[in-house]
């Protein structure tokens, strides 16, 4: 009964490798020669047979070691070399394992709690769309100069413009005829915007385009609002006796004007309804106003001098 625990874990190790006990003692003795075969393997006593049943066979060796003992601990020992040449880290023992998974766990909390904390409620996320609005470029600016006929009477201004357009993912260039309607009156600044004629480009919408008016510079009148300014020079002996004269007119027309009172300089003739449009009241017109300027004579003789100052002597 002493040795039943040894012979019960022998037994354990040939279930475990499956290998009958005499093809481990050929192999063990193939690999160390210098230990003796043994020689007395003989079963236990035969007892009764309804008490040793489930009896093990027990091998011994009356004069030489324990062959199960000395074959199996070779067996661990070769096993445990070949174990720490493949590995260099010791198989962990339970008392490292459970320090090991303390350490971990200390560290997953501190992570934890290191994200929540920058998570807190007074941290503002940052979330990117991918649907983004399209942008609209600034309006392309141009200008559209007109007469001061055309700003008064109205006219239609064509004008051919040149612009990208993007057809099937290609950007083309195209032409198109513009149409502007001007109105009477217009004045100087005034902004016609045509929208989404102007250059197309990936990622934005087209690009508007702004006419403003310019007034082109005419060689008699001047513009001042609703009103038009015409400056009239006229010799001296006409300002001083008096005379008619013919005025000129926007669009092409005259009308003369008598004066009976002497023209000085500075002098200024207003004519009603003869200036521009008014675009709020259609059928009204501002004014004319007609600025005199006196054109004296470059030289006079000493009879002349002499007669001039007899004549004006006693004029205030």
């Amino acid at each position: 009964m002493a040795d039943h625990t040894r012979s019960h874990t022998t037994a354990d190790l040939y279930r475990i490798l499956r290998v009958p006990v005499k093809d481990l003692c050929k192999g063990f003795m193939k690999w160390n020669p210098s230990m003796k075969s043994p020689r007395n393997m003989t079963p236990v006593k035969e007892r009764d047979k309804s008490h040793c049943e489930n009896e093990p066979y027990i091998v011994t060796t009356p004069t030489t070691p324990n062959l199960d003992e000395s074959f199996f601990a070779n067996i661990s020992r070769t096993f445990s070399r070949t174990n720490s040449r493949r590995s260099k880290t010791p198989s962990p023992s339970p008392r490292s394992l459970s320090r090991n998974s303390s350490q971990l766990n200390s560290t997953a909390d501190r992570l934890l709690s290191r994200n929540t904390s920058r998570r807190s409620p007074k941290s503002t996320p940052i979330i990117y769309s991918q649907s983004t609005a399209l942008k609209k470029p600034p309006p392309v600016e141009k200008k559209l100069e007109c007469t001061l006929e055309e700003l008064c009477d109205g006219c239609v201004k064509k004008i051919m413009i040149t612009r990208d357009a993007i057809v099937n993912g290609i950007i083309v260039e195209e032409e198109e005829m513009l149409k502007i309607e001007v109105k009477p009156g217009w004045k100087k600044g005034t902004k016609i915007t045509f929208e989404g004629k102007g250059d197309e480009k990936p990622g934005c919408l087209p690009a508007d385009i702004t006419f403003s008016i310019d007034e082109r510079r005419h060689p008699l009148f001047s513009r001042d609002g609703d009103d038009l300014e015409l400056g009239v020079e006229i010799p001296l002996v006409n300002a001083l006796t008096g005379c008619s004269i013919p005025v000129p007119l926007l669009g092409g027309d005259k009308m003369s004007l008598s004066f009976d009172t002497i023209i000085y300089p500075g002098f200024q003739k207003v004519i009603m309804g003869q200036g521009m449009p008014i675009p709020t009241q259609p059928s009204r017109k501002g004014d004319l106003r007609i600025q005199f300027l006196v054109k004296f004579p470059s030289k006079l003789s000493e009879e002349q001098r002499a007669e001039a100052a007899t004549i004006l002597q006693d004029c205030s």
